[in-house]
């Protein structure tokens, strides 16, 4: 059996292999062309945890836990040509796709990097799942993890999977509708599509895996040696909202609140997200389901005030003094909106498991603080607007 990984040098992807890796004898195989590395030096800022060459990595996965099975190929999934080859010669029995542009701040920026991040996103997705069906592999598990993001700010709850429908007596299930929110957040919904419409004409397995807000530093697997650690963006266009207020804290920098900041958003720790990609991955193929499958990865919805707040109340355990201020919003979005999303199917899969908010939050600071000096220099990418050379 092979398992392959994409996007393995990135936040979720590397965690997510490494435990996979050491919950079985297969091959598991990383895939990545490091472009995370580069846009997030574009934009003049670096990982708050400093991480370690792939090679390094891989050395340390055998030299710390043992393992033998994990491999690494370099390439851009963008590139049909590669794409071929890399199906043909390993022939997957399971794909997990993490490979992406993730930042929706980034494909606001202008034209140029909207056009780059959708046709990235995409044409990847769809080189795969091509790539599947050409090569005679329609059995393999194909695993995405899209976004909650698909789902926009509706003011209903949110189904896990599809939505019925009602006209004039009768009714059907259809997909949600995309209501995403900005050029990358696009991309996911139209994998979504691309992901039911594989599914649908080609018979792949698809487990679609709509990945919430992750937090976290690391996993088990990787906070056992510093050269496992996984990349952690804490800068206004990469960092995601805990991250950028923990590196603010840690900083002294009062954390920036957009707005009344009472909009509650999806939430999962990276060691629940990684747990439920790693169960996917490893499902036994007469078990696993062969329609295509929605998860809504979350485990809860906190208000953006709610994060703040625990992590200055939590900050005070590291003597750490901070200020929560609110800031006019750059963004278009509903101060006040309450989600409500269903997590029914995902909270099966993880067998309940739940890493509370404030855990994960001491976890993140009292990593970070170990690293202080390397926040502070880059405490100007905290708020929009600052560029490298390219700006334009």
């Amino acid at each position: 059996m092979t398992i392959l990984v994409t996007g393995g040098d990135g936040h979720i992807g590397w965690p997510t292999a490494l435990r996979i890796a050491t919950r079985t004898d297969d091959r598991v195989i990383l895939v990545d062309n490091f472009a995370r590395r580069e846009w997030v030096e574009e934009v003049g800022s670096v990982s708050g945890v400093p991480i370690t060459s792939i090679d390094e990595r891989i050395e340390a996965a055998e030299e710390v836990h043992g393992i033998t099975n994990l491999s690494f190929v370099e390439g851009d999934l963008v590139e049909k040509a590669f794409v071929d080859e890399l199906l043909a010669v390993h022939e997957p029995d399971t794909i997990v796709h993490t490979a992406a542009q993730p930042s929706a701040p980034y494909s606001q920026i202008n034209g140029e990097r909207a056009n780059y991040t959708q046709h990235n996103n995409m044409q990847a997705t769809r080189n795969l799942l091509w790539g599947l069906e050409e090569h005679d592999l329609t059995d393999t598990h194909f695993i995405e993890t899209t976004t909650t993001g698909v789902y926009g700010a509706p003011e209903f709850p949110i189904p896990e999977g599809g939505a019925t429908m009602e006209n004039q007596g009768e009714a059907d299930e259809v997909p949600f509708p995309a209501m995403a929110g900005s050029w990358y957040h696009l991309t996911k919904s139209h994998d979504a599509a691309n992901l039911r419409l594989a599914n649908s004409q080609f018979d792949i397995p698809i487990s679609d895996v709509r990945t919430a807000i992750t937090y976290g530093t690391g996993t088990e697997e990787t906070e056992a040696d510093p050269r496992l650690a996984t990349r952690f963006d804490f800068d206004y266009y990469f960092g995601v909202v805990a991250h950028r207020f923990a590196a603010q804290a840690v900083a002294g920098y009062p954390m920036t609140v957009y707005g009344k900041g009472e909009q509650r958003k999806p939430f999962i720790a990276m060691e629940d997200a990684v747990e439920g990609l790693a169960e996917l991955a490893l499902i036994d193929p007469d078990d696993r389901p062969d329609d295509h499958v929605v998860y809504n990865q979350v485990t809860r919805a906190i208000s953006i005030v709610e994060v703040a707040e625990t992590i200055a109340d939590v900050a005070g355990e590291f003597d750490l003094d901070v200020d929560v201020k609110h800031y006019e919003n750059p963004r278009d979005e509903d101060e006040t909106h309450k989600m409500e999303i269903e997590n029914d199917r995902y909270a099966d899969l993880i067998d309940g498991q739940d890493t509370t908010f404030e855990e994960g939050v001491r976890s993140i600071l009292g990593t970070l603080v170990e690293y202080d000096d390397r926040i502070t220099a880059h405490e100007d990418r905290f708020l929009p607007g600052v560029l490298t050379d390219d700006e334009d």
